[in-house]
């Protein structure tokens, strides 16, 4: 009997000790749509957030400790995503990967410096959201602003005297990117001859298709997600348009293909240059495909925010958001994608964006930067 109340005993203290580390974890979260319309993205979020803090707990963890992940899921709503940055802060985590929509991470971004959260955006790209002078935001990514200067070189270049149309979701994204890209066009001295807009979560585009064939489109850009993208593209070809179809990052994923289908083949869109072929992404990339995953897209964004918490934590020797944030301003950082330094506003020095066109087999690649 005295052997099994040791024994208990021992069990107790090992489980309390097992608490009481478990405790000691340093929690980080991971944000964005992981359901709904945009879950494509999300799960290439919570991919390489996953992927980081299994790497990062392997080599040892941050400041003696094991990160723990906390996954929240958006659904690149506006009022669900300042919820979740409510969470969150309640919850006294300092630093958030996310969101993944502009129209999330704005809102969200105010709820987060109002309750100390650091936040890094692997793919927020509306300029806004680095300009309204917040203390805890950065992203890894690119701004709209140098999407639609790096699109609007290449039409310039390849489609000077066509037709042009320009659309636009009338999201915080979609109508943001189309109207940066529509104000270097017009600066380029190309003026388009269409400009629309329309829901998103449309499905029906033959009245905008009809349009774009009465006035002889050449190449219409599309302000907006890939679901919606993709169906414009059918619908036109449908109708025997032959326009092509240029947009933005959103199209960086396999399920534009399973929405086009081979008809897909030859749609331009500009993205960062793919993290996957960079040598500092080599051996994580490896890891992945190991687990028969494929970090597209904004796998690998996310995977170097939290690189770049982590180092800068480290640096300073706390996870106290103002001194990390404040640290990664003032830092250069090694990661994934490549080194990364910041502006004061939290913006990545380096111009982010190449073209990248669609083939027939569903995969994409980017073209030839003689292009340009």
């Amino acid at each position: 009997m005295k052997s099994l109340k040791l024994i208990g005993f021992a069990l107790g203290a090992a489980i309390v000790l097992s608490s009481a580390a478990l405790a000691e974890d340093i929690t980080i979260a991971v944000a964005g749509p992981i359901t709904g319309s945009e879950s494509a993205f999300g799960r290439q979020m919570k991919n390489g957030a996953e992927m980081a803090v299994e790497q990062i707990n392997a080599s040892g963890g941050v400041l003696g400790k094991k990160i723990a992940l906390d996954v929240e899921d958006d659904g690149c709503d506006p009022k669900q995503a300042r919820s979740v940055a409510e969470k969150v802060a309640a919850a006294k985590i300092p630093f958030v990967a996310g969101h993944f929509c502009s129209s999330s991470s704005i809102p969200a971004s105010e709820a987060y410096a109002d309750g100390g959260v650091l936040q890094i955006t692997p793919a927020s790209t509306n300029p806004l959201f680095t300009e309204r002078k917040l203390w805890n935001v950065a992203r890894v990514c690119g701004r709209d602003d140098q999407q639609g200067q790096v699109a609007s070189q290449y039409i310039k270049k390849h489609f000077n005297g066509k037709n042009i149309a320009i659309l636009n979701d009338k999201t915080t994204y979609g109508k943001g990117l189309a109207e940066e890209t529509k104000k270097s066009l017009n600066k380029a001295g190309i003026i388009e001859k269409m400009y629309e807009s329309y829901n998103k979560g449309d499905k029906d585009f033959n009245a905008i298709v009809s349009r774009l064939k009465r006035d002889n489109i050449d190449l219409v850009y599309v302000g907006g997600y890939h679901q919606e993208a993709g169906l414009i593209l059918r619908q036109m070809r449908d109708q025997g348009l032959k326009t092509v179809l240029m947009s933005g990052d959103a199209l960086a994923d396999k399920e534009y293909a399973s929405i086009t289908g081979a008809a897909g083949a030859g749609t331009l869109f500009t993205f960062g240059p793919d993290p996957r072929k960079k040598p500092t992404a080599a051996a994580i990339v490896n890891t992945f495909r190991s687990r028969n995953i494929d970090p597209e897209g904004y796998t690998l964004y996310t995977y170097a925010a939290v690189q770049v918490w982590t180092q800068a934590a480290t640096k300073v020797g706390t996870t106290d958001p103002r001194k990390v944030m404040d640290t990664i301003k003032a830092g250069s950082w090694d990661t994934v994608i490549g080194k990364l330094e910041y502006d004061a506003k939290g913006d990545i020095k380096q111009l982010d964006y190449v073209v990248y066109r669609w083939d027939d087999k569903g995969g994409y690649s980017e073209t030839n930067p003689s292009a340009f």
